[in-house]
């Protein structure tokens, strides 16, 4: 079953975003220490207004367990939506700048973190929660869904394009290559 994240499942969706983002989570808290990643991703989970809020968040759940979690914003409001988790990480982080590419825009629903337990991979929860987004998608007047893709991680890429997501452009995201895939909503 997949339903609207509540603020109680904050603990669980965060395992899964740190699972799913490996180095990146640990480059947003710049320390090795998966734990201290962890922890900041348990705390903007639980807040609102922010990109990785329980708010933009849908879970899949197996026996009432999180098996698998999708966080998805409107590409219009990534700015807004990432100015706490960025003012926050600057403040307790990092002593340079931080700043990251852009990775949506206006028209196009953001897949942000896709993630599913290894102990329930393989059972097509990836793909509902995915097909869950699109109609989330389709019900809000976006154009379009948009996710970007570890070029190092073709077996993922191999799933959106099943799905019916095709390449748009390359990007840069902390200077390590993706792919920018959409999936068009526009008949």
């Amino acid at each position: 079953m997949i339903r609207k994240a509540t603020k109680e499942d904050t603990k669980a969706i965060a395992q899964l975003m740190v699972a799913a983002m490996e180095d990146l989570a640990k480059q947003f808290t710049a320390t090795e220490n998966i734990a201290e990643a962890f922890k900041l991703f348990e705390y903007f989970c639980g807040q609102t207004q922010n990109q990785y809020s329980f708010e933009n968040t849908l879970v899949y759940l197996v026996d009432n367990e999180i098996a698998g979690s999708i966080t998805i914003y409107d590409g219009a409001l990534i700015e807004n939506l990432r100015r706490p988790f960025f003012d926050y990480i600057q403040k307790n982080y990092h002593t340079n700048p931080f700043e990251m590419e852009l990775e949506s825009g206006p028209g196009e629903l953001y897949i942000d973190t896709l993630s599913v337990n290894p102990y329930y991979q393989g059972r097509g929860i990836g793909q509902q929660l995915i097909s869950a987004a699109i109609e989330w998608a389709k019900t809000r007047g976006h154009q379009k869904v948009g996710l970007l893709v570890d070029q190092d991680n073709p077996n993922a890429k191999r799933l959106y394009e099943r799905l019916g997501f095709v390449k748009e452009n390359d990007r840069l995201l902390l200077g390590k290559p993706h792919e920018h895939l959409t999936y068009s909503l526009i008949d």
